[in-house]
């Protein structure tokens, strides 16, 4: 009589061990939904004890103040996930804006020197996705020496004067608003800007090869994504959005600076990390960037109405980004540790 030896089959774990549990649980029990929960948090504290909050005029004015952010947001978000990052945005929005003013200073309506700088934001993320992609120079060294060229032409250009003659309808209308409301009509266009670019990162094979190249470049290639060419895509359309924001800015503020929008950068990547993109790719989804925008647009507004100092503010932005980084980081921690192989020891029968 001979001894056959079986093998059970040994029980793996899970590459995707998030998605063993329910869509529900997936779904509310997520950093993206923490911060909804945050931002609504914070909306009913601060409509109970800040003054004249709770008003259309004061939700107005904060969407204003808010939109050039969530514009560049829906486009720095792909970015970061998939590991690079764009630094030059906010030098991009100046540029735009000088654009704008001096084409129609010169007689050029506002319709075609607004084409004309979403043209050139265009070729300015082309020239910087080349570099990171052509190239193979790092998104972070590159995008900081264009965010200094691209700031550089536009005070080189107009020098320190602003360009302050604009078509009243087209500033009127960047200023409307949708009835009693208080909510800027220029967040339709949001909307719809919301609705294309949530389809294409979280809904479309494009989307998915985002993520994939965040999660390993090497991974992503063998897969048949195209990595370089969809870095450089979004490398445009992150140029393409910094425009577009340049040329709301300009108008809503009927001002043509090359020194405006200084510093947007970095309250974009805040606002974007703070949604839930992770700083190191891979991860992240467009509601919670956009709940991280209006999180800072709304704590911004109230500590504003209580006439709290843009010093302290700048703090407080700063110490939010923080704990955000680190509870991403403690999160991934403990996911780790609860996700451990299992294996079934092999057994013998007679």
């Amino acid at each position: 009589m001979s001894t056959v030896s079986a093998a059970r089959p040994t029980t793996a774990p899970s590459a995707y061990a998030n998605y063993g549990r329910p869509a529900w649980r997936r779904v509310l029990f997520s950093r993206e939904m923490a911060i909804i929960a945050l931002l609504a948090l914070v909306v009913v504290v601060a409509s109970a004890i800040v003054p004249k909050f709770a008003t259309p005029i004061t939700l107005g004015y904060m969407l204003f103040d808010v939109t050039p952010i969530l514009l560049i947001s829906l486009a720095m978000a792909p970015v970061m996930i998939t590991g690079d990052i764009d630094l030059s945005v906010g030098s991009m929005v100046g540029l735009s804006s000088v654009l704008v003013g001096l084409l129609h200073a010169g007689g050029v309506s506002i319709v075609v020197a607004g084409f004309v700088a979403l043209l050139v934001g265009a070729l300015g993320g082309l020239f910087n996705g080349f570099l990171v992609t052509r190239v193979g120079l790092p998104a972070l060294a590159v995008t900081i020496g264009t965010l200094a060229l691209y700031r550089g032409i536009a005070v080189g250009t107009l020098g320190t004067t602003a360009i302050t003659q604009f078509d009243k309808w087209w500033t009127t209308l960047v200023k409307a608003k949708i009835g009693a409301t208080g909510i800027p009509m220029v967040m339709i266009v949001f909307v719809v800007l919301l609705a294309a670019f949530t389809i294409m990162l979280h809904f479309t094979p494009f989307g998915r090869g985002i993520f994939a190249i965040g999660l390993s470049k090497d991974a992503a290639e063998f897969s048949g994504v195209n990595t370089d060419r969809t870095r450089l895509i979004l490398f445009v359309l992150s140029g393409l959005m910094a425009a577009l924001a340049g040329i709301y800015y300009t108008l809503y503020y009927t001002s043509a600076r090359g020194d405006n929008a200084t510093g947007m950068e970095l309250q974009v990547i805040a606002a974007v990390v703070l949604g839930g993109v992770s700083v190191f790719g891979g991860r992240g989804a467009l509601h919670g960037v956009v709940a991280g925008v209006l999180l800072i647009g709304v704590l911004t507004k109230a500590l504003q109405l209580v006439n709290i100092t843009s010093d302290v503010i700048s703090i407080i932005t700063g110490v939010l980004l923080v704990l955000s980084v680190i509870t991403g980081s403690v999160l991934s921690w403990v996911q780790s540790k609860r996700v451990r192989p299992s294996t079934t020891a092999p057994g013998k029968t007679a």
